[in-house]
């Protein structure tokens, strides 16, 4: 959805990146500090999950709670940013 942000933004290609903290702000979105923070959290569990060493640490964090609280902010999220996008 930043990607596509992106997009309308400046009509011209995303970068290719996957940073989402690095993408938004190259974005005219408005985000607070909370969302901001949102992102580099959320970008770090790509992060983690590539390295084997970190993988298994991460795989505990994910309890049931855990992963349904923050597929709920993505979620969220999404649909946040697709407010943005339609604006």
């Amino acid at each position: 959805m930043l990607k596509a942000f992106y997009v309308r933004d400046k009509d011209e290609h995303p970068p290719r990146i996957h940073n989402l903290p690095r993408l938004a702000e190259k974005t005219a979105l408005a985000l607070n500090d909370e969302q901001k923070q949102f992102l580099i959290d959320i970008n770090d569990f790509n992060l983690e999950a590539r390295y084997p060493d970190q993988r298994y640490s991460f795989y505990k964090l994910c309890t049931k709670e855990f992963t349904e609280e923050y597929f709920r902010k993505i979620k969220g999220t999404y649909t946040w940013l697709l407010s943005q996008i339609k604006q």
